[in-house]
């Protein structure tokens, strides 16, 4: 049975942001010139972004397009998308999009569009496949991602999550308050869960809200008593979560 694709967590990044990503991975990949792109000039060309998806690859979803596109932008190109933000990639070879623009942009930027929608949609693919996961069991919880993301490039997978169905809980270490096990170890020399949660929610000020890490239903109950507004079960096993 086929689904539309969800509708991504929030609007692209702005386009500020875009750019300056986008600049940031172009001087990376070239930090100096490339005789072999200098030598093609402006000359105008036409290129296809592709998608190859083999067997055992059904319910991948494209994401990180407007990422592709500011890469794309930045180096002098238009993009034409013939596959949308967050839709099913067909099975096989596709044609993605197709890029017109000077050679030297084209090519410049081809390598970093690619590695972008390859990172980002295999981010989406795989929330969209945990989120189909927890829906078949019954389950209308959150399906949420983590701040183990790549270094530099946070904002795209945060951004995929979403694309994929998931939430991409917080952003970075200022969305949330998040007390973790390793609070939690320090918390008797702090004169407790409580004092620690209290002392957070005082320095972080009153839009932000708490959430406590616990690895047993004793330090969740103690948690959510002591004013936690979240409560993360972690590691637990679907025996103890069972009701």
């Amino acid at each position: 049975m086929s689904h539309s694709p969800p509708a991504p967590w929030s609007p692209p990044p702005a386009p500020h942001l875009l750019r300056s990503l986008a600049r940031s991975w172009l001087d990376e990949d070239a930090p100096w010139p490339d005789p072999t792109l200098a030598t093609l000039g402006d000359t105008a060309t036409r290129a296809e972004l592709l998608s190859k998806i083999g067997e055992g690859s059904a319910g991948a979803v494209l994401a990180g397009s407007p990422f592709a596109e500011a890469v794309f932008g930045v180096s002098g190109c238009r993009v034409s998308w013939r596959i949308p933000e967050g839709s099913p990639l067909p099975p096989g070879r596709a044609v993605v999009a197709e890029v017109e623009g000077p050679a030297a942009g084209v090519l410049g930027g081809e390598r970093v569009a690619l590695n972008i929608l390859g990172r980002c949609s295999g981010v989406a693919s795989m929330a969209a496949r945990a989120v189909g996961v927890a829906r078949a069991q019954g389950w209308a919880g959150v399906v949420a991602g983590t701040r183990k993301t790549t270094p530099g490039f946070r904002l795209a997978e945060k951004y995929a999550l979403g694309v994929g169905g998931a939430d991409p809980h917080r952003a970075g270490l200022g969305g949330l308050l998040l007390l973790k096990d390793n609070h939690r170890a320090l918390a008797a020399a702090a004169g407790g869960m409580r004092q620690v949660i209290l002392g957070a929610r005082r320095a972080g000020g009153f839009t932000r809200k708490v959430e406590v890490e616990c690895a047993s239903a004793e330090e969740a109950l103690e948690a959510a008593a002591a004013g936690a507004d979240i409560v993360l079960l972690d590691n637990l096993s679907p025996q103890v979560l069972e009701p």
